[in-house]
């Protein structure tokens, strides 16, 4: 057992341990008590202007183009290379039918056309040579009009075998099914070794390298949405800020029941990682108009459930709870115990303290424009 004089030493020994640090960072050399360096951070104005009034609603995300693909001619699938969820471009193959019975036909008009060019080709010596003839009236003219029309039927039977020849390549040209834009193969509707009847489906394709998004909007905001208009587009599933979209055709008939109209917006989608079905989220420009408070969109920051900026005051930064209205080019339409003229912080404001002092590195107005 510890003797309680010895306990006693120990504790205030480790006490007085304990404490040298604390000592050190409260006092300086001097024995003054140390001061927290001021905060550097960067500060722009709240300005007021005339801003639309806005509205939020959800719609759904789809491809801009979709086709069912389908082959010309029927057939049995030889090659398919094209499957589910694979990238191609325009031209690229997606489906080869087999053609062997066409192949052997096409040589054997081929042949024929060649057989039909060496008649044609002894068909014109010959009428050159019955030509001189008759000139010098050593033959008669029916022996030189069979000569002509000889000539003449092989030239008709040579425009038939090129007619032949061409149908053929063509028809095996339609065993060959290619993409006709770049997509995304969605579905697959053969596979090698099946039938394909003409006109059958080969696969679907779906192009996402534009969605459009499809939103019912209610009557009293339709009619106040401008064609060609600019939107906010946010994809709920991806952590991404929003983009910007276009209006692309507000639909003249709506559903008698809800009373809302169908809104097409069209936006541009690289990297394809929104897909065809996402919720998105659309904020539509009303032509409804009114005066707000305007802040950067760097100056608020989010507390919880709360939005907050930091007014700069005497050089020091207090933290002021504010209501978002919405969000016009880079800046925040905002409600709060703000004015016209108020400093807030833009940069730097992530650490900051409620009265903690700054150090102002950049003062920029914003212009306020109606």
């Amino acid at each position: 057992m510890i003797p309680t004089t010895t306990l006693r030493r120990f504790i205030f020994l480790l006490a007085a341990t304990l404490a040298l640090p604390v000592a050190g960072l409260a006092q300086d050399k001097s024995g003054a008590a140390a001061k927290r360096p001021p905060s550097p951070v960067t500060v722009l104005s709240v300005v007021e202007k005339r801003v639309s009034r806005q509205v939020t609603l959800v719609g759904s995300a789809d491809a801009v183009a979709t086709s069912v693909v389908a082959a010309e001619a029927g057939g049995v699938v030889a090659v398919f290379p094209a499957k589910e969820g694979r990238r191609v471009k325009t031209g690229d193959l997606l489906v080869r039918l087999k053609t062997r019975e066409q192949a052997l036909e096409l040589k054997g008009r081929v042949a024929e056309r060649e057989r039909i060019k060496a008649n044609l080709e002894n068909a014109q010596k010959e009428l050159e040579r019955v030509g001189r003839l008759r000139q010098n009236n050593s033959i008669s003219q029916r022996t030189y009009d069979d000569a002509l029309y000889s000539h003449r039927a092989m030239s008709q039977a040579l425009l038939v075998a090129e007619s032949q020849i061409e149908t053929l390549a063509y028809r095996i040209e339609q065993k060959t099914v290619v993409a006709p834009f770049d997509g995304f193969v969605a579905a697959e509707h053969t596979q090698v070794g099946q039938w394909i009847q003409p006109g059958g489906p080969v696969v679907t394709l779906v192009d996402i390298s534009r969605v459009r998004v499809v939103v019912d909007v209610p009557e009293r905001y339709a009619v106040q949405l401008q064609p060609d208009g600019r939107v906010q587009v946010t994809v709920t599933s991806l952590a991404e800020d929003g983009r910007e979209g276009k209006i692309d055709a507000i639909l003249p008939r709506g559903d008698a029941m809800t009373r809302t109209f169908p809104v097409r917006v069209i936006l541009d989608n690289p990297g394809f990682t929104i897909k065809a079905g996402m919720e998105a989220v659309v904020t539509f420009d009303l032509s409804e108009r009114f005066r707000a408070l305007m802040v950067p969109k760097d100056a608020v920051v989010t507390a919880g459930d709360r939005s907050i900026v930091y007014r700069v005051n005497d050089g020091k930064a207090f933290p002021v709870s504010v209501t978002i209205q919405g969000y016009h080019d880079g800046l925040a339409a905002v409600t709060g115990d703000l004015a016209a003229g108020d400093l807030l912080v833009v940069r730097g404001n992530e650490r900051l303290m409620p009265g903690q002092e700054v150090a102002v590195l950049e003062d920029r107005g914003l212009r306020t424009e109606d």
